[in-house]
């Protein structure tokens, strides 16, 4: 098993539950890290054997330009985006974070973690 890392997107969205937040959005930075086999594009130098990043990297786009309240709501669509693409990935992990976000106090960020791994990946590939 290998791990694909997609770490820094970097994108303008609108997320948050205060109106504001809606309206003028925000900067969201997105890693995205897939466990899956491989092996077989290790010995063919084919991208048709292996998870292509992307195409990764264009669902998380696609996904994060949706409004959501919640970024666990983000994650989780993403997420199942994600796995619905890529049905050889044996597990993912998420992070979503918002940058300076709308708090009383000084925080560089906020951010949530979702994980999910999955009993067979089906090796499509």
């Amino acid at each position: 098993m290998s791990t694909i890392a997609i770490e820094g997107m970097t994108f303008r969205a609108y997320h948050g539950c205060m109106e504001e937040e809606q309206v003028i959005g925000n900067t969201f930075v997105v890693d995205l890290y897939l466990e899956a086999d491989t092996e077989k594009a290790e010995l063919s130098d084919d991208l048709n054997d292996t998870t292509d990043y992307a195409e990764a990297y264009n669902i998380v786009k696609r996904e994060i330009e949706i409004p959501s309240k919640l970024l666990e709501h983000v994650g989780r669509r993403i997420l199942d985006a994600v796995k619905g693409s890529f049905p050889e990935v044996a597990s993912i992990e998420l992070k979503v974070s918002k940058m300076n976000p709308p708090i009383n106090g000084q925080a560089d960020s906020v951010s949530v973690t979702l994980m999910e791994d999955y009993d067979e990946p089906s090796i499509t590939k």
